[in-house]
């Protein structure tokens, strides 16, 4: 069975791969111009999906391979190919020619849609905001499995929460912007761990360190991204700061930094996704050591929301995604 689950992993990978190499395209994916630039004195190239203003796969080459109408919050390149995007009130999984093969509508009395991340069980993650804010587990036919109620600490249903994640032991980590905390849900709803984002060698709540993205690492580490706050922190397993990075240390790039994804290599991708200087980087790599080694400038783009990385430099990056 674990030969099995490895090829079939493997074939799945592949087919990947060839998408990316080969640049299939959607109907809407623009022609061979160059969209943005990345810059990097290492030499590195990425290919991304980028959500937010803009729903698309960007090349190693800065060419749009594919895209879909219409803003979005969350979104992954599955491994087969296909693209899970959340929206504003729905989360739908693309093929390359643009065939939604699943579609989630947001249930009423809530107001928007969240998170969208496939499982290891098939299932999809999805985050609804509202008067009933949850998380929920969707199967392939769009039907709810299992739904899990949210502590957001505010009615406002845009600020409730952000990227939530599942974890490998079972439980559900959430980020809540105005609640100054990043809580791990247990399934039946209790939360059993929260790591506080407004603590004071972060500047308290006057820094407004919303947490927007929360990433649990193999370490045990949580990294967070602080929107408002400017920074991106990593937490220990006492919720203490691990590691953290400002626009002290990268010359002022964050401006709102919303998605991330750590790489293999020990980097972290951040999204700044307020940034409007039109020279300055939509999205960017820092090391450990703080020192920026990757940026993708594109003064025609709006806020990206979230990235998924999905090469490097002809490399593609193993599933699943840190981010």
């Amino acid at each position: 069975m674990a030969h099995r689950n490895h090829f079939r992993s493997f074939v799945c990978f592949a087919v990947l791969f060839a998408y990316l190499l080969c640049g299939t395209t959607s109907p809407l994916a623009q022609d061979n111009s160059t969209f943005g630039k990345q810059v990097s004195e290492a030499g590195i190239k990425h290919s991304f999906l980028v959500t937010g203003a803009m729903t698309a796969i960007i090349s190693e080459d800065n060419q749009i391979t594919w895209q879909t109408k219409g803003r979005s919050r969350d979104g992954f390149v599955l491994p087969g190919g296909n693209v899970l995007v959340s929206h504003y009130t729905e989360v739908k999984e693309y093929t390359r020619d643009g065939e939604v093969v699943f579609n989630y509508k947001l249930a009423a009395p809530n107001k928007e849609m969240g998170s969208a991340v496939r499982l290891e069980n098939g299932r999809t993650l999805i985050v609804e905001r509202g008067p009933k804010p949850r998380l929920l587990e969707v199967d392939a036919d769009g039907e709810v499995q299992v739904t899990i109620p949210l502590q957001p600490d505010t009615d406002n249903a845009h600020m409730q929460t952000r990227m939530a994640r599942k974890l490998e032991n079972g439980n559900y980590l959430a980020p809540h912007l105005l609640g100054f905390a990043v809580k791990e849900y247990q399934a039946d709803g209790k939360v059993v761990r929260t790591i506080r984002t407004d603590l004071e060698v972060l500047g308290g709540r006057p820094a407004e360190n919303w947490p927007f993205t929360a990433i649990r690492l193999k370490n045990g580490n949580t990294l967070v991204n602080l929107t408002h706050g400017n920074k991106t922190v990593e937490f220990d397993d006492e919720g203490k700061v691990a590691w953290r990075v400002d626009n002290s240390d990268v010359d002022g790039r964050f401006a709102d930094p919303c998605g991330g994804q750590r790489l293999a290599n020990g980097n972290t991708v951040i999204c700044s996704y307020g940034q409007r200087k039109p020279n300055m980087a939509k999205a960017f790599e820092v090391t450990a050591d703080k020192k920026v080694v990757w940026e993708y400038i594109n003064p025609k783009l709006g806020g990206i929301h979230e990235i998924h990385v999905l090469t490097t430099n002809g490399e593609p990056v193993a599933w699943p995604p840190l981010k």
